[in-house]
C-alpha cells in the first residue's frame, strides 16, 4: 500500500467517522440533552448557571475535526495534490528533491481510493507532464511527459523521436552538468507546439523501438531520455491510471545534509 493511498484512506475514514459522530449526536442525542437541561432549569433554576448543555468530549472533537478532514479531502482528491520527485528521470525539467503540485481535475474528477472517474473534464495533451499510477504496480506513482496519444505511431531511434512519421526536431544547447548528471547533452525538443528541454547521453543510449498507442492509453517518456524507465520499457499508460497534470514546483529539498534550492520555488513546469 502506497503512502499516497494510505493518506487518502486516513482522510476518507477520518471524514466519515467524525461526520457520523457529529450528525448522529446532532439529530439523536443533542435534542435529548437540551430537553433534559431545560427540564432541570425549570425544576431547579437557582442551581443552573450554564446557558446550554455541555457536549461530550468525543462529539466536541468530532465537530472540530470534521471540517478539517473534509476540506483537506476535497482539496487533495479533486483540486490539487503535492508529489515529491525521488529520481532523476525528468531532469532537466524536474530535479531530484522537487515537490510539485498536480492539478487533479485536469483529466476528470475521480473518486478517492477507487479512482473511478465521475466527471469528464479534459484529456491529456501532448507535452503534458503527468502523474499516473505505474501500470505494473498501481501503488507507485510515476511522473513522465506524455508524448503519444491514442492512435499515434511512436518511433524512438538514434536519440530522436518520431510521431506518425514526423521527426520531432530539437535544438542543441550544449552540455549539461548537474548534481546527479554528468556528460549529457541538453537540447530543446519542439514537441508539436510544446518546447521543453531534454537530456541525452551519447555513450549510454536509451531503448529504441516502434509502438502504436492503443485506444484510451498514452505513451510517456522521461525528459532524461537515456536514464528513464518509461513506456519504452513497460508499455502504455491506461487512461484509468492518470492522476493529474503537474503545473508548478512549490519546494525543492532532498533532505539533510543538503539545503533547499530556493530558486526552484514557484517555478512553472513546461
Amino acid at each position: 500500500m502506497s503512502l499516497s493511498y494510505t493518506f487518502a484512506l486516513i482522510l476518507v475514514l477520518g471524514t466519515c467517522l467524525t461526520g457520523i459522530v457529529w450528525l448522529v449526536d446532532r439529530f439523536a442525542f443533542a435534542p435529548k440533552r437540551r430537553a433534559a437541561f431545560e427540564a432541570a432549569q425549570q425544576d431547579m433554576p437557582e442551581q443552573v448557571t450554564d446557558n446550554k448543555p455541555r457536549d461530550p468530549v468525543l462529539v466536541d472533537y468530532a465537530r472540530s475535526f470534521f471540517p478539517v478532514f473534509l476540506i483537506v479531502l476535497v482539496v487533495r482528491a479533486f483540486i490539487v495534490e503535492p508529489f515529491h520527485i525521488p529520481s532523476g528521470s525528468m531532469i532537466p525539467t524536474l530535479l531530484v528533491g522537487d515537490f510539485v503540485l498536480v492539478n487533479k481535475f485536469a483529466y476528470g474528477i475521480r473518486l478517492p481510493l477507487t479512482h473511478a472517474k465521475i466527471i469528464s473534464i479534459g484529456e491529456p495533451q501532448r507535452g503534458d507532464v503527468a502523474v499516473f499510477r505505474y501500470p505494473r504496480n498501481p501503488s507507485v506513482d510515476y511522473i513522465k511527459r506524455i508524448v503519444g496519444l491514442p492512435g499515434d505511431h511512436i518511433v524512438y531511434k538514434n536519440e530522436t523521436l518520431y510521431i506518425n512519421g514526423k521527426r520531432i526536431k530539437d535544438t542543441p544547447l550544449g552540455w549539461y552538468s548537474g548534481p546527479t548528471v554528468r556528460e549529457a547533452r541538453v537540447s530543446v525538443e519542439h514537441l508539436m507546439g510544446v518546447d521543453h528541454k531534454i537530456l541525452t547521453m551519447p555513450n549510454i543510449p536509451g531503448k529504441e523501438g516502434s509502438w502504436v498507442v492503443p485506444p484510451h492509453e498514452y505513451f510517456a517518456l522521461g525528459d532524461n531520455r537515456d536514464n528513464s524507465e518509461d513506456s519504452r520499457y513497460w508499455g502504455f499508460v491506461p487512461e484509468k491510471n492518470l492522476v493529474g497534470k503537474a503545473f508548478i514546483i512549490w519546494m525543492n529539498w532532498d533532505g539533510f545534509p543538503s539545503m533547499p534550492m530556493w530558486s526552484r520555488i514557484g517555478t512553472g513546469i513546461d
